[in-house]
Protein backbone atom coordinates (compact mmCIF):
# COMPACT_ATOMS: atom_id res chain seq x y z
CA UNK A 1 0.00 0.00 0.00
CA UNK A 2 2.97 2.77 0.41
CA UNK A 3 4.51 1.63 -2.94
CA UNK A 4 0.72 2.29 -4.35
CA UNK A 5 0.39 5.93 -2.41
CA UNK A 6 3.83 6.83 -3.12
CA UNK A 7 2.73 6.33 -7.05
CA UNK A 8 0.02 8.09 -6.79
CA UNK A 9 1.51 11.23 -5.37
CA UNK A 10 3.62 11.21 -8.08
CA UNK A 11 0.93 10.79 -10.51
CA UNK A 12 -1.18 13.42 -9.06
CA UNK A 13 2.16 16.11 -8.83
CA UNK A 14 2.97 15.26 -12.37
CA UNK A 15 -0.50 15.88 -14.10
CA UNK A 16 -0.72 18.60 -11.81
CA UNK A 17 2.30 20.35 -13.42
CA UNK A 18 1.62 18.94 -17.14
CA UNK A 19 -2.33 19.73 -17.27
CA UNK A 20 -3.62 22.19 -14.08
CA UNK A 21 -6.97 22.02 -12.49
CA UNK A 22 -9.71 24.12 -11.95
CA UNK A 23 -9.16 25.47 -8.32
CA UNK A 24 -12.70 23.90 -7.72
CA UNK A 25 -11.49 20.74 -8.45
CA UNK A 26 -9.41 18.36 -7.13
CA UNK A 27 -7.90 15.00 -8.69
CA UNK A 28 -6.88 11.70 -6.64
CA UNK A 29 -6.21 8.34 -7.72
CA UNK A 30 -7.19 7.08 -3.87
CA UNK A 31 -7.75 2.73 -4.15
CA UNK A 32 -10.90 3.72 -1.97
CA UNK A 33 -12.28 5.87 -4.51
CA UNK A 34 -11.79 3.74 -7.58
CA UNK A 35 -15.06 2.74 -9.30
CA UNK A 36 -16.13 -0.64 -10.10
CA UNK A 37 -14.68 -2.14 -13.78
CA UNK A 38 -16.38 -1.54 -16.58
CA UNK A 39 -18.16 -5.11 -17.63
CA UNK A 40 -15.84 -6.68 -20.58
CA UNK A 41 -18.22 -7.89 -23.37
CA UNK A 42 -17.24 -7.89 -27.27
CA UNK A 43 -20.86 -7.25 -28.64
CA UNK A 44 -20.67 -6.88 -32.38
CA UNK A 45 -22.82 -7.24 -35.56
CA UNK A 46 -22.15 -7.89 -39.24
CA UNK A 47 -22.46 -5.69 -42.16
CA UNK A 48 -22.74 -7.53 -45.32
CA UNK A 49 -22.41 -5.84 -48.25
CA UNK A 50 -22.34 -8.74 -50.32
CA UNK A 51 -25.64 -8.74 -52.93
CA UNK A 52 -26.02 -5.49 -51.01
CA UNK A 53 -27.63 -7.56 -48.11
CA UNK A 54 -27.26 -5.12 -45.65
CA UNK A 55 -25.21 -2.02 -46.98
CA UNK A 56 -25.46 -0.15 -48.93
CA UNK A 57 -29.22 -1.01 -49.35
CA UNK A 58 -28.84 -1.18 -53.55
CA UNK A 59 -26.05 0.06 -55.86
CA UNK A 60 -26.28 3.38 -57.17
CA UNK A 61 -27.37 5.12 -54.57
CA UNK A 62 -26.27 9.14 -54.15
CA UNK A 63 -23.05 9.85 -51.43
CA UNK A 64 -25.41 11.04 -48.91
CA UNK A 65 -27.64 7.99 -49.46
CA UNK A 66 -25.51 5.65 -48.51
CA UNK A 67 -24.06 7.86 -45.97
CA UNK A 68 -27.02 8.03 -44.03
CA UNK A 69 -28.01 4.46 -44.26
CA UNK A 70 -24.68 3.54 -42.51
CA UNK A 71 -24.87 5.68 -39.69
CA UNK A 72 -28.16 4.94 -38.97
CA UNK A 73 -27.08 1.24 -38.17
CA UNK A 74 -24.44 2.54 -36.55
CA UNK A 75 -26.61 4.66 -34.55
CA UNK A 76 -28.56 1.92 -33.84
CA UNK A 77 -25.63 -0.50 -32.91
CA UNK A 78 -24.89 2.31 -30.45
CA UNK A 79 -28.12 2.56 -29.03
CA UNK A 80 -27.81 -1.25 -28.30
CA UNK A 81 -25.01 -0.68 -26.85
CA UNK A 82 -23.09 -2.85 -29.25
CA UNK A 83 -18.95 -2.10 -29.15
CA UNK A 84 -18.13 -2.67 -32.31
CA UNK A 85 -19.23 -3.72 -35.92
CA UNK A 86 -17.93 -6.33 -38.89
CA UNK A 87 -18.16 -4.29 -42.44
CA UNK A 88 -17.26 -5.96 -45.16
CA UNK A 89 -15.05 -4.32 -47.47
CA UNK A 90 -14.00 -6.38 -50.30
CA UNK A 91 -16.79 -9.25 -51.21
CA UNK A 92 -15.06 -10.10 -54.79
CA UNK A 93 -11.90 -8.92 -55.10
CA UNK A 94 -13.22 -5.92 -55.06
CA UNK A 95 -13.19 -3.11 -52.68
CA UNK A 96 -15.37 -0.59 -50.50
CA UNK A 97 -12.84 1.69 -50.58
CA UNK A 98 -9.88 3.82 -52.34
CA UNK A 99 -7.32 1.45 -53.51
CA UNK A 100 -4.77 0.74 -56.04
CA UNK A 101 -4.88 -3.11 -55.72
CA UNK A 102 -8.44 -3.65 -56.63
CA UNK A 103 -11.37 -1.76 -58.62
CA UNK A 104 -14.12 -0.08 -56.67
CA UNK A 105 -16.91 -2.85 -55.80
CA UNK A 106 -20.20 -2.87 -58.35
CA UNK A 107 -22.23 -2.63 -54.95
CA UNK A 108 -21.70 0.51 -54.88
CA UNK A 109 -22.21 2.08 -57.95
CA UNK A 110 -23.53 -0.65 -60.25
CA UNK A 111 -20.30 -1.14 -61.72
CA UNK A 112 -17.46 -1.85 -61.04
CA UNK A 113 -14.44 0.31 -61.40
CA UNK A 114 -16.90 3.40 -60.73
CA UNK A 115 -16.00 5.63 -57.76
CA UNK A 116 -18.45 6.49 -55.79
CA UNK A 117 -17.71 9.82 -54.97
CA UNK A 118 -16.17 9.02 -51.30
CA UNK A 119 -14.04 6.68 -49.34
CA UNK A 120 -16.74 4.61 -47.53
CA UNK A 121 -14.18 2.83 -45.23
CA UNK A 122 -12.49 6.20 -44.50
CA UNK A 123 -16.27 7.47 -43.66
CA UNK A 124 -17.25 4.03 -42.07
CA UNK A 125 -14.17 4.08 -39.31
CA UNK A 126 -14.67 8.05 -38.17
CA UNK A 127 -18.54 7.64 -37.68
CA UNK A 128 -17.86 4.26 -35.82
CA UNK A 129 -15.47 6.26 -33.88
CA UNK A 130 -17.06 8.81 -33.12
CA UNK A 131 -19.90 6.68 -31.42
CA UNK A 132 -17.72 4.39 -29.05
CA UNK A 133 -17.60 1.53 -32.09
CA UNK A 134 -14.16 -0.54 -33.02
CA UNK A 135 -14.63 -1.12 -37.34
CA UNK A 136 -13.21 -4.52 -38.22
CA UNK A 137 -12.76 -4.66 -41.84
CA UNK A 138 -14.05 -7.69 -43.15
CA UNK A 139 -12.81 -9.37 -46.40
CA UNK A 140 -13.50 -12.40 -48.23
CA UNK A 141 -9.59 -14.23 -49.15
CA UNK A 142 -10.14 -15.62 -52.23
CA UNK A 143 -14.15 -15.28 -53.54
CA UNK A 144 -13.15 -13.57 -57.10
CA UNK A 145 -16.89 -13.21 -58.90
CA UNK A 146 -20.13 -13.98 -57.31
CA UNK A 147 -21.93 -13.83 -60.44
CA UNK A 148 -21.33 -13.96 -64.30
CA UNK A 149 -23.83 -11.23 -64.48
CA UNK A 150 -21.34 -8.85 -63.08
CA UNK A 151 -19.24 -7.38 -65.67
CA UNK A 152 -15.71 -7.05 -64.55
CA UNK A 153 -13.28 -3.87 -64.72
CA UNK A 154 -9.95 -4.40 -66.69
CA UNK A 155 -8.18 -4.23 -63.83
CA UNK A 156 -9.79 -6.75 -62.09
CA UNK A 157 -8.02 -10.08 -60.97
CA UNK A 158 -10.17 -12.31 -63.57
CA UNK A 159 -8.90 -10.05 -66.40
CA UNK A 160 -5.64 -9.19 -65.41
CA UNK A 161 -4.60 -13.03 -63.82
CA UNK A 162 -6.92 -15.17 -65.47
CA UNK A 163 -4.53 -18.50 -64.81
CA UNK A 164 -4.74 -17.98 -61.27
CA UNK A 165 -8.87 -18.69 -61.20
CA UNK A 166 -10.62 -21.36 -60.86
CA UNK A 167 -14.21 -21.54 -62.01
CA UNK A 168 -16.63 -23.68 -59.70
CA UNK A 169 -20.75 -23.51 -60.46
CA UNK A 170 -21.11 -20.21 -61.13
CA UNK A 171 -18.59 -18.62 -58.93
CA UNK A 172 -15.09 -17.79 -59.99
CA UNK A 173 -12.08 -17.92 -56.90
CA UNK A 174 -8.93 -17.04 -56.45
CA UNK A 175 -6.45 -20.41 -56.62
CA UNK A 176 -5.62 -20.77 -53.02
CA UNK A 177 -3.21 -23.07 -54.12
CA UNK A 178 -1.14 -20.30 -56.31
CA UNK A 179 1.04 -18.40 -54.67
CA UNK A 180 0.27 -15.13 -56.16
CA UNK A 181 -3.46 -15.42 -54.78
CA UNK A 182 -2.10 -15.70 -51.41
CA UNK A 183 -0.09 -13.28 -51.54
CA UNK A 184 -2.41 -10.78 -53.62
CA UNK A 185 -4.86 -11.31 -50.80
CA UNK A 186 -2.41 -10.48 -47.96
CA UNK A 187 -1.32 -7.36 -49.61
CA UNK A 188 -4.66 -6.06 -49.97
CA UNK A 189 -5.79 -6.81 -46.42
CA UNK A 190 -2.41 -5.12 -44.86
CA UNK A 191 -2.49 -2.22 -47.42
CA UNK A 192 -5.89 -1.49 -45.56
CA UNK A 193 -4.39 -2.45 -42.17
CA UNK A 194 -1.60 0.48 -43.03
CA UNK A 195 -3.52 3.14 -44.77
CA UNK A 196 -6.75 3.03 -42.45
CA UNK A 197 -7.74 3.35 -38.87
CA UNK A 198 -9.18 -0.29 -38.50
CA UNK A 199 -9.06 -1.76 -34.88
CA UNK A 200 -9.27 -5.15 -36.40
CA UNK A 201 -9.34 -7.30 -40.01
CA UNK A 202 -11.70 -10.43 -40.14
CA UNK A 203 -11.93 -12.93 -42.35
CA UNK A 204 -15.30 -15.28 -42.95
CA UNK A 205 -15.50 -19.20 -44.03
CA UNK A 206 -15.22 -19.03 -47.54
CA UNK A 207 -11.50 -20.57 -47.82
CA UNK A 208 -12.19 -23.00 -50.63
CA UNK A 209 -15.76 -22.94 -52.19
CA UNK A 210 -18.72 -24.72 -50.48
CA UNK A 211 -20.02 -27.64 -52.21
CA UNK A 212 -23.61 -28.12 -53.42
CA UNK A 213 -24.11 -31.20 -52.05
CA UNK A 214 -21.44 -32.44 -49.30
CA UNK A 215 -22.88 -35.98 -49.22
CA UNK A 216 -20.94 -36.18 -52.57
CA UNK A 217 -17.47 -34.66 -51.20
CA UNK A 218 -15.42 -31.14 -51.90
CA UNK A 219 -17.00 -28.89 -54.97
CA UNK A 220 -15.57 -29.87 -58.24
CA UNK A 221 -12.12 -27.69 -57.64
CA UNK A 222 -9.79 -27.96 -61.12
CA UNK A 223 -6.59 -26.80 -59.52
CA UNK A 224 -4.68 -29.76 -60.93
CA UNK A 225 -1.98 -28.10 -62.59
CA UNK A 226 -1.13 -26.07 -59.61
CA UNK A 227 -0.73 -28.99 -57.67
CA UNK A 228 0.79 -31.05 -60.05
CA UNK A 229 3.33 -28.29 -60.04
CA UNK A 230 3.50 -28.90 -56.05
CA UNK A 231 4.55 -32.57 -56.99
CA UNK A 232 7.43 -31.68 -59.41
CA UNK A 233 8.97 -29.13 -57.10
CA UNK A 234 8.99 -31.58 -54.23
CA UNK A 235 6.38 -31.15 -52.49
CA UNK A 236 4.75 -35.07 -51.01
CA UNK A 237 1.43 -34.25 -49.87
CA UNK A 238 -1.83 -35.61 -50.77
CA UNK A 239 -4.08 -33.63 -52.67
CA UNK A 240 -6.54 -32.69 -49.77
CA UNK A 241 -3.61 -32.22 -47.72
CA UNK A 242 -2.24 -29.89 -49.87
CA UNK A 243 -5.11 -27.61 -49.93
CA UNK A 244 -5.46 -27.41 -46.33
CA UNK A 245 -1.60 -26.65 -45.92
CA UNK A 246 -2.56 -23.60 -48.81
CA UNK A 247 -5.25 -22.38 -46.51
CA UNK A 248 -2.66 -22.69 -43.03
CA UNK A 249 -0.46 -21.02 -44.95
CA UNK A 250 -2.50 -18.52 -45.25
CA UNK A 251 -3.93 -18.03 -42.42
CA UNK A 252 -0.35 -18.26 -40.38
CA UNK A 253 1.04 -15.35 -43.08
CA UNK A 254 -1.71 -13.22 -42.23
CA UNK A 255 -1.52 -13.64 -38.56
CA UNK A 256 2.23 -12.42 -39.06
CA UNK A 257 1.74 -9.30 -41.66
CA UNK A 258 -1.01 -7.68 -39.61
CA UNK A 259 0.73 -7.71 -36.99
CA UNK A 260 3.91 -6.69 -38.58
CA UNK A 261 2.36 -3.65 -39.99
CA UNK A 262 0.03 -2.66 -36.65
CA UNK A 263 0.62 -4.98 -33.67
CA UNK A 264 -3.10 -4.34 -31.81
CA UNK A 265 -4.71 -4.90 -35.29
CA UNK A 266 -7.20 -7.77 -33.64
CA UNK A 267 -7.12 -10.26 -36.66
CA UNK A 268 -10.52 -12.54 -36.49
CA UNK A 269 -11.77 -15.58 -38.19
CA UNK A 270 -15.12 -16.90 -38.78
CA UNK A 271 -14.61 -20.87 -39.39
CA UNK A 272 -18.19 -23.02 -39.63
CA UNK A 273 -19.20 -23.87 -36.62
CA UNK A 274 -18.68 -27.55 -36.74
CA UNK A 275 -15.21 -28.60 -36.85
CA UNK A 276 -15.82 -31.97 -38.13
CA UNK A 277 -18.88 -34.33 -37.89
CA UNK A 278 -18.68 -36.31 -34.47
CA UNK A 279 -17.20 -34.08 -33.12
CA UNK A 280 -17.98 -33.66 -30.33
CA UNK A 281 -19.21 -36.86 -30.30
CA UNK A 282 -23.14 -36.11 -29.80
CA UNK A 283 -22.52 -33.45 -33.08
CA UNK A 284 -24.06 -34.64 -36.81
CA UNK A 285 -23.32 -32.92 -40.08
CA UNK A 286 -23.52 -33.69 -43.44
CA UNK A 287 -20.89 -31.01 -44.35
CA UNK A 288 -17.26 -31.77 -43.03
CA UNK A 289 -15.27 -28.26 -43.22
CA UNK A 290 -11.97 -30.26 -42.56
CA UNK A 291 -12.21 -32.32 -45.73
CA UNK A 292 -15.06 -29.85 -47.60
CA UNK A 293 -13.66 -26.62 -47.63
CA UNK A 294 -10.19 -27.20 -46.64
CA UNK A 295 -10.08 -25.49 -43.12
CA UNK A 296 -8.32 -26.62 -40.52
CA UNK A 297 -9.90 -24.18 -37.99
CA UNK A 298 -9.11 -26.17 -34.56
CA UNK A 299 -5.31 -25.56 -36.15
CA UNK A 300 -5.50 -22.14 -36.02
CA UNK A 301 -6.82 -21.73 -32.96
CA UNK A 302 -4.46 -23.93 -31.57
CA UNK A 303 -1.46 -22.02 -32.74
CA UNK A 304 -2.82 -18.93 -31.86
CA UNK A 305 -3.09 -17.50 -35.62
CA UNK A 306 -5.98 -15.37 -34.65
CA UNK A 307 -6.87 -12.85 -31.78
CA UNK A 308 -10.41 -13.87 -32.19
CA UNK A 309 -12.48 -17.01 -33.48
CA UNK A 310 -15.87 -16.80 -33.93
CA UNK A 311 -17.49 -19.96 -35.08
CA UNK A 312 -20.63 -19.92 -36.77
CA UNK A 313 -22.60 -21.72 -34.49
CA UNK A 314 -26.04 -20.56 -36.35
CA UNK A 315 -27.62 -23.37 -34.21
CA UNK A 316 -30.50 -23.70 -31.60
CA UNK A 317 -29.56 -24.65 -27.71
CA UNK A 318 -32.07 -27.60 -28.25
CA UNK A 319 -30.62 -28.50 -31.56
CA UNK A 320 -30.15 -32.60 -30.53
CA UNK A 321 -27.82 -33.04 -33.91
CA UNK A 322 -25.62 -29.89 -33.19
CA UNK A 323 -27.00 -28.11 -30.21
CA UNK A 324 -25.14 -24.79 -29.72
CA UNK A 325 -24.53 -25.08 -26.12
CA UNK A 326 -22.49 -28.20 -26.92
CA UNK A 327 -20.42 -26.51 -29.58
CA UNK A 328 -19.91 -23.66 -27.49
CA UNK A 329 -18.47 -25.66 -24.62
CA UNK A 330 -16.06 -27.32 -27.14
CA UNK A 331 -14.72 -24.75 -28.53
CA UNK A 332 -14.00 -23.81 -25.51
CA UNK A 333 -12.65 -26.87 -24.40
CA UNK A 334 -10.13 -26.58 -27.32
CA UNK A 335 -9.42 -22.85 -27.26
CA UNK A 336 -5.56 -23.88 -26.08
CA UNK A 337 -3.86 -20.63 -26.79
CA UNK A 338 -6.42 -18.83 -24.74
CA UNK A 339 -7.53 -16.51 -27.25
CA UNK A 340 -10.84 -14.67 -27.47
CA UNK A 341 -13.89 -16.87 -27.78
CA UNK A 342 -16.74 -15.07 -29.42
CA UNK A 343 -19.08 -17.40 -31.19
CA UNK A 344 -21.16 -15.70 -34.42
CA UNK A 345 -24.85 -16.34 -33.63
CA UNK A 346 -27.83 -16.41 -35.86
CA UNK A 347 -30.12 -13.98 -34.91
CA UNK A 348 -31.20 -13.55 -38.10
CA UNK A 349 -33.27 -17.09 -37.75
CA UNK A 350 -35.72 -15.04 -35.27
CA UNK A 351 -39.53 -15.81 -36.57
CA UNK A 352 -37.90 -17.16 -40.01
CA UNK A 353 -38.90 -20.51 -41.83
CA UNK A 354 -38.40 -23.20 -40.84
CA UNK A 355 -37.05 -22.48 -37.84
CA UNK A 356 -39.11 -19.83 -36.38
CA UNK A 357 -37.42 -19.18 -33.34
CA UNK A 358 -38.34 -16.35 -30.88
CA UNK A 359 -35.93 -13.58 -29.87
CA UNK A 360 -35.29 -15.00 -26.56
CA UNK A 361 -33.18 -17.95 -28.29
CA UNK A 362 -30.61 -15.12 -28.88
CA UNK A 363 -30.71 -13.85 -25.19
CA UNK A 364 -30.25 -17.45 -24.24
CA UNK A 365 -27.13 -17.84 -26.21
CA UNK A 366 -25.73 -14.69 -24.86
CA UNK A 367 -26.27 -15.57 -21.56
CA UNK A 368 -24.57 -18.93 -22.36
CA UNK A 369 -21.48 -17.42 -23.78
CA UNK A 370 -21.17 -15.51 -20.46
CA UNK A 371 -20.65 -18.61 -18.61
CA UNK A 372 -16.94 -18.82 -19.66
CA UNK A 373 -14.10 -16.50 -19.23
CA UNK A 374 -13.03 -16.23 -22.65
CA UNK A 375 -16.41 -16.39 -24.19
CA UNK A 376 -17.28 -13.28 -23.24
CA UNK A 377 -18.56 -11.75 -26.59
CA UNK A 378 -20.43 -12.46 -29.51
CA UNK A 379 -21.32 -11.60 -32.86
CA UNK A 380 -24.97 -11.26 -34.31
CA UNK A 381 -25.63 -12.15 -37.45
CA UNK A 382 -26.38 -9.74 -38.86
CA UNK A 383 -27.40 -6.43 -38.39
CA UNK A 384 -30.51 -6.63 -40.17
CA UNK A 385 -32.77 -8.28 -37.24
CA UNK A 386 -31.51 -5.76 -35.06
CA UNK A 387 -32.45 -3.07 -37.91
CA UNK A 388 -35.86 -4.37 -38.38
CA UNK A 389 -36.22 -5.12 -34.25
CA UNK A 390 -38.33 -8.45 -35.54
CA UNK A 391 -39.98 -10.18 -32.80
CA UNK A 392 -38.41 -7.24 -30.51
CA UNK A 393 -34.98 -7.94 -30.34
CA UNK A 394 -33.38 -4.78 -30.51
CA UNK A 395 -35.88 -3.48 -27.84
CA UNK A 396 -35.22 -6.65 -25.68
CA UNK A 397 -31.31 -6.84 -26.23
CA UNK A 398 -31.40 -3.20 -24.82
CA UNK A 399 -33.66 -4.22 -21.84
CA UNK A 400 -32.03 -7.61 -20.65
CA UNK A 401 -28.58 -8.43 -22.68
CA UNK A 402 -26.93 -5.01 -22.93
CA UNK A 403 -28.46 -2.91 -20.09
CA UNK A 404 -25.19 -1.35 -19.45
CA UNK A 405 -22.27 -0.26 -21.68
CA UNK A 406 -19.53 -2.85 -21.99
CA UNK A 407 -15.72 -2.33 -23.38
CA UNK A 408 -14.11 -4.40 -25.87
CA UNK A 409 -12.01 -7.46 -23.76
CA UNK A 410 -8.30 -6.23 -23.62
CA UNK A 411 -5.89 -9.13 -25.70
CA UNK A 412 -3.24 -9.17 -22.92
CA UNK A 413 -0.82 -11.39 -24.92
CA UNK A 414 -0.09 -8.76 -27.67
CA UNK A 415 0.92 -6.14 -24.99
CA UNK A 416 0.73 -6.37 -21.55
CA UNK A 417 1.66 -2.34 -20.86
CA UNK A 418 -0.61 -0.60 -18.68
CA UNK A 419 -1.64 2.86 -19.83
CA UNK A 420 -0.96 5.93 -17.89
CA UNK A 421 -4.30 7.65 -16.20
CA UNK A 422 -5.76 10.59 -17.97
CA UNK A 423 -4.77 13.96 -18.51
CA UNK A 424 -7.93 15.69 -18.06
CA UNK A 425 -9.63 18.81 -15.88
CA UNK A 426 -13.21 19.89 -15.46
CA UNK A 427 -14.06 23.29 -16.94
CA UNK A 428 -16.82 25.37 -15.08
CA UNK A 429 -20.30 25.46 -15.84
CA UNK A 430 -23.81 24.54 -15.16
CA UNK A 431 -23.01 21.16 -15.37
CA UNK A 432 -19.23 19.76 -15.22
CA UNK A 433 -17.70 19.36 -19.04
CA UNK A 434 -14.67 17.39 -18.62
CA UNK A 435 -11.63 18.75 -21.69
CA UNK A 436 -9.35 16.71 -22.69
CA UNK A 437 -5.64 17.35 -24.39
CA UNK A 438 -5.99 18.28 -27.88
CA UNK A 439 -3.09 15.89 -28.59
CA UNK A 440 -4.15 12.79 -27.18
CA UNK A 441 -1.29 10.09 -27.74
CA UNK A 442 -2.10 8.17 -30.99
CA UNK A 443 -1.39 5.08 -28.64
CA UNK A 444 -4.85 5.71 -26.93
CA UNK A 445 -8.32 3.93 -28.59
CA UNK A 446 -10.37 4.86 -25.96
CA UNK A 447 -11.54 7.55 -22.70
CA UNK A 448 -14.20 5.80 -20.44
CA UNK A 449 -16.22 8.15 -17.95
CA UNK A 450 -17.90 7.11 -14.50
CA UNK A 451 -19.93 8.95 -11.93
CA UNK A 452 -20.87 8.32 -8.50
CA UNK A 453 -23.81 9.75 -6.94
CA UNK A 454 -25.47 8.53 -3.92
CA UNK A 455 -22.32 5.96 -3.57
CA UNK A 456 -23.61 4.20 -6.59
CA UNK A 457 -21.35 4.46 -9.91
CA UNK A 458 -22.54 4.24 -13.58
CA UNK A 459 -20.99 4.15 -16.51
CA UNK A 460 -21.70 6.91 -18.42
CA UNK A 461 -19.62 7.18 -21.86
CA UNK A 462 -16.95 5.73 -23.93
CA UNK A 463 -15.31 8.49 -26.04
CA UNK A 464 -12.91 8.43 -29.02
CA UNK A 465 -9.51 10.75 -27.95
CA UNK A 466 -10.41 12.90 -30.83
CA UNK A 467 -13.26 14.10 -28.66
CA UNK A 468 -11.91 16.92 -26.78
CA UNK A 469 -14.68 17.73 -24.23
CA UNK A 470 -17.83 15.72 -22.64
CA UNK A 471 -20.49 17.67 -20.77
CA UNK A 472 -22.44 15.44 -18.46
CA UNK A 473 -26.06 15.89 -17.91
CA UNK A 474 -26.06 16.81 -13.69
CA UNK A 475 -23.22 16.79 -11.23
CA UNK A 476 -22.04 13.81 -9.69
CA UNK A 477 -20.26 13.73 -6.48
CA UNK A 478 -17.22 11.98 -8.12
CA UNK A 479 -16.33 11.77 -11.90
CA UNK A 480 -13.79 8.66 -12.52
CA UNK A 481 -11.66 8.84 -15.82
CA UNK A 482 -10.10 6.14 -17.63
CA UNK A 483 -7.61 5.42 -21.03
CA UNK A 484 -8.26 2.30 -22.80
CA UNK A 485 -4.86 1.83 -24.78
CA UNK A 486 -4.99 0.18 -28.70
CA UNK A 487 -4.89 -3.42 -27.30
CA UNK A 488 -7.89 -2.69 -24.71
CA UNK A 489 -5.94 -2.45 -21.15
CA UNK A 490 -6.89 -0.05 -19.04
CA UNK A 491 -5.56 2.49 -16.84
CA UNK A 492 -5.74 3.14 -13.35
CA UNK A 493 -8.79 6.25 -12.94
CA UNK A 494 -8.43 10.08 -12.72
CA UNK A 495 -10.83 10.63 -9.87
CA UNK A 496 -12.41 14.11 -10.34
CA UNK A 497 -14.57 16.00 -7.87
CA UNK A 498 -16.81 18.65 -9.04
Amino acid sequence: MIRFTAWCTFIRLGLALLFPLTATTTTTLAQSESPPPIPREFRAAWIASVWNLHWPSKPGLTTTQQQAELTQLLDLAKKLRLNAVILQVRPAADALYDSNLEPWSHHLTGQMGKSPGYDPLAFAVKEAHDRGLELHAWFNPFRASISPSVSPSENHVTQTNPDDILSVYSYKWLNPGSPFARNHALKVITDVVQRYDVDGVHIDDYFYPYPKNPSTGPAPIKDNAAFDAYRENGGSLELHDWRRQNIDTFVEELYAAVKAEKPWVKVGISPFGIYRPGIPESIDATLDSYDHIFADSLKWLHQGWCDYMSPQLYWRIDDKPHSFTTLTDWWKEENKAGRHLWPGIASDRIAKSPDYRPASESLRQIEHTRTHDDTHGHIHWSIQPLNENRKDLATLLAKDAYPTLALVPASPWLSPQIPDPPTVRLEPGSTPTLKFPDDASPAISWFTIQTQSDNTWQTVAIIPPTQTTFTLNSTPDQIAVTTINRYGTQSPPTILTP
